[in-house]
Parts: structure tokens; sequence; C-alpha cells
């Protein structure tokens, strides 16, 4: 793969076959498995053989590694029962992996605006497994989160995020627990006008995010500087405090913030990174 090829381009198979190790990958549970949602037909939509989900397991500089990345071109990367239980299944086994001795890296390329409104109570417990499943394999390895666009990473998977050990952006990338279309329809257009895209990239891009301190690296978009990061963060290793443990700081810093001011690049920056990093 060239140098130059987009990361953001790439399905998500194509996206976890270039992280792993050439020739090393194995995909679990793939669509010719069948293992697809029960609810959608029902509901007069297309289901998709893997869900939507890829988990792929093989190895990353010959290290054990599971890639699970979500396929945002199919329902907008949400969650539901079968998608979820696949990433929440994944991150146990590689935890239990760990106990067993076997040092199984993870890497989470999230596309997803959440929880699948169709399966609704469904998606949201898988979504709590998986969060449960990233506090525990986070004791024995980082969890390496990558957003890197085009769909970005919100409702309850963006907490997923943030309790990755090392958290990658591109500047194409968004981050938020509320995407911007129901930041709109709940507190109208004046508040969150969510066609104006330089406006929300100022509020949730990867860019912002980074200088805020809730994502560790901002790269540009490239399979090549992809790889380059997540390399860098497995070889950082488990930090010694993950962002999710630093909630004093996030609880303390919102306390000073005043909602009645709409917030801009220049507040957030002085909220969260009064020193910004360069």
């Amino acid at each position: 793969m060239r140098d130059d090829s987009s990361f953001i381009e790439l399905r998500a198979r194509q996206r976890a076959l270039a992280l792993l190790d050439s020739g090393s990958a194995r995909e679990l549970l793939d669509p010719f498995e069948g293992v697809m949602s029960p609810w959608l037909e029902k509901q007069g939509i297309v289901p998709q053989a893997d869900d939507g989900m890829v988990v792929m397991k093989g190895t990353l500089n010959g290290q054990p590694t599971v890639v699970i990345a979500i396929e945002g071109t199919f329902q907008g990367g949400s969650m539901g029962e079968v998608s979820g239980a696949k990433m929440a299944g994944a991150l146990e086994l590689a935890a239990e992996d760990n106990r067993n001795g076997v040092p199984t890296q993870a890497i989470l390329c999230l596309e997803t605006g959440g929880v699948r409104l169709q399966e609704a109570n469904l998606g949201l417990a898988a979504i709590a497994d998986i969060h449960a499943a990233i506090v525990d394999l986070r004791q024995y390895t980082p969890v390496i989160g990558i957003i890197a666009g085009t769909v970005g990473c919100f409702g309850g998977m963006s907490i997923a995020a943030a309790l990755c050990s090392h958290l990658i952006v591109t500047r194409e990338a968004r981050l938020g627990l509320n995407g911007p279309q129901v930041i709109e329809q709940e507190a109208g257009i004046d508040e969150y006008d969510s066609r104006n895209r330089p406006f929300i990239w100022s509020m949730t891009g990867g860019e912002i995010r980074y200088h805020s301190g809730l994502v560790d690296t901002l790269v540009n978009d490239g399979v090549q500087a992809v790889k380059r990061a997540v390399d860098d963060a497995l070889t950082r290793g488990v930090p010694t405090q993950h962002r999710s443990e630093n909630y004093a700081f996030y609880l303390d810093r919102l306390s000073h913030f005043d909602t009645a001011q709409q917030a801009s690049t220049a507040t957030i920056h002085q909220l969260f990174a009064p020193e910004v990093k360069s």
C-alpha cells in the first residue's frame, strides 16, 4: 500500500487488514457465517451479513493483535445487538488472552453514530458491555482507538472512545456525545446549526479535540501515518492514569463554564487546555 494511501477512504475490513502484519489476519465471524441482526428485516431494513462489525485477529509487529472496525457506511456505523456483541466479545477474549499469558493488543476503528435506534435497548446493553470490556482489557494492554472519518464517533460509543488508553484522530474526524442533528433538534438551530460545517468541526473536529487534550494524537489522513501513530501508542504502553480516571479535573473545568454563552474554539482551549500543545 502506497505511503499516501487514504485511511479515511478505506472500508472497515480494509482498515483492519491495513493495520495488521501482511498475511497474518483472519476474520472472526465473517460474513459467510451469516451472523446478522434478527431485528432489521422485520422493520423493512436490509441487514448486512457481518452486521457492520469486522473483527480481525492477527499480529502487529509480530505481537498478537485484534482489530475491531465498525463499518460506517452501514446504518451510520450504529451499534445493535449482534454488532455490539461481536465487539464486546472480542475485547473480552483479548482480556482472557492476557490473563492466560498471551499479551494480545486491541485496536478499535470507531466510525459510529452510537446506538442503533431500531434495536434501542439491545444496542444500549451491548454498548455497556463494550465499556466494561475496555476497562477490563486496558489493565493489561493499551486499547487504541482510531477515529478517522467520515462518520465520526458519537453517542454511547463516544464514551467507549474516551475509555481507550490512547485515542488517535485525523482533522476530518469528529467526536462528541451528541451528534449535530440531535443537538439542533433538542436545543434549536440558534444553539447548534448542523448544516454549518466549519462551526461543527470547530466544536467537535479532530484538531480541536486534540488541542483540548481530549485525544492523544492528531495525524494527517494516510495509512502509514495512522500506522505510525498506532505503533507509537503501543510503545507508550498502559498510561499511569487513563483520561477517564481524571474525572475530577474535567468536573472542575466544567463547573467554570458559563452555559449562557455560545461556546467557541477559544473558549474550549481556555477551558480544557490552558497550555495548548504545539
